[in-house]
């Protein structure tokens, strides 16, 4: 059980984040999913593996906590110019789990042995991560705020 309370849960779920802090995310994610297309079957399923360790961090912990995310604050933050544009963590947070869903589909596709699986997922997912680091668009967070739009009109629509 969670040691943190209530308090404490709302103030990280309600921090803001530099905007970009995720980019560098899906940068540093664009390169490893890469390497994982790049390598042999025993290597990529090893290293999509970390990915999906690496997307699971960032959806049940938070996009804050991840290592990348460390990396950013730590050595790529002080060094940008221009004023931080700061964001809801939620939509990245969400985008972390639907990568996380393709990194296990991917992985499940590399230990079967189902290559073209494999292949499909990780391919899939660096496209995601290609639009979010070369023109910050996230996929994952666009369908974050579709969800929760379309979402909240559903379940205020009257029943039949």
């Amino acid at each position: 059980m969670s040691t943190q309370t209530t308090e404490e849960r709302h103030a990280v779920a309600t921090a803001r984040i530099d905007a970009r802090g995720p980019q560098f995310t899906a940068a540093v994610t664009a390169l490893v999913l890469v390497a994982v297309l790049s390598l042999p079957t025993p290597y990529a399923t090893v290293l999509i593996g970390v990915q999906a360790l690496l997307f699971a961090v960032g959806a049940f912990a938070g996009v804050q906590r991840t290592p990348t995310a460390w990396v950013f604050r730590r050595f790529v933050r002080p060094h940008l110019r221009g004023v931080a544009e700061f964001e809801d963590p939620q939509p990245p947070r969400f985008a972390q789990g639907v990568g996380l869903v393709f990194a296990l589909v991917g992985l499940t596709g590399y230990a079967t042995g189902i290559l073209p699986l494999a292949l499909v997922a990780t391919g899939l997912a660096l496209v995601a991560a290609l639009l979010n680091a070369l023109f910050r668009f996230c996929l994952g967070c666009e369908m974050y705020l579709l969800i929760k739009r379309f979402g909240g009109r559903a379940a205020k629509a009257p029943s039949a």
